[in-house]
């Protein structure tokens, strides 16, 4: 199975989450790691480009901080620019028909804020329903999220740890993760 990883962290010299994420990626030759950030500094995404990677790929992994209770702002638009009727959506738009899907979340919070009467009043799977809503759209297979929490007070062997968990989550067939 072919992954490719699209990450999307504003700042990601200073994300010792996501960075731990990604020193683990890297370790394996099966998995493309692709940094939006990095590969459109000026926002200005190719469109085409981006439609070549998605078909190459089996499954796409959106890695990327839990930003205001979504995304950042660039996977937002890499979403609206690249996700295009006709192509990924529509009558005509098959390209993405059957890929999976998997959304890899780091939150600074603990689980417990993200839950009906938590800080956060949601679970970040409730958050994710738009996400999740668009993949659908484009017939693709959405697959359960990897969600790390308490990011910020973690420490280092405990991101290592989750990276490692990461790696075996995104790495597993389907039918072991929505078992």
């Amino acid at each position: 199975m072919k992954i490719l990883v699209i990450v999307a962290h504003p700042d990601l010299e200073k994300s010792r989450g996501n960075r731990a994420f990604i020193d683990q990626l890297r370790k394996h030759e099966t998995i493309t790691v692709r940094d939006l950030y990095q590969s459109y500094p000026n926002w200005e995404i190719d469109i085409e480009q981006e439609h070549e990677l998605l078909v190459q790929y089996d499954r796409i992994v959106f890695q990327f901080p839990f930003y205001w209770y979504s995304c950042p702002p660039l996977l937002k638009k890499w979403f609206d620019d690249v996700l295009t009727y006709g192509w990924a959506f529509g009558t005509e738009g098959n390209q993405l028909k059957g890929k999976e899907f998997i959304a890899a979340i780091t939150a600074g919070g603990s689980e417990n804020a993200y839950r009906s009467g938590g800080d956060d009043w949601f679970t970040i799977s409730e958050y994710l329903r738009p996400i999740q809503a668009t993949i659908l759209r484009c017939k693709g297979t959405y697959l359960p999220a990897f969600i790390t929490y308490n990011t910020d007070a973690g420490t280092d062997d405990y991101l290592v740890a989750q990276a490692s968990q990461y790696i075996d989550h995104i790495s597993s067939l389907q039918k072991d993760l929505i078992m």
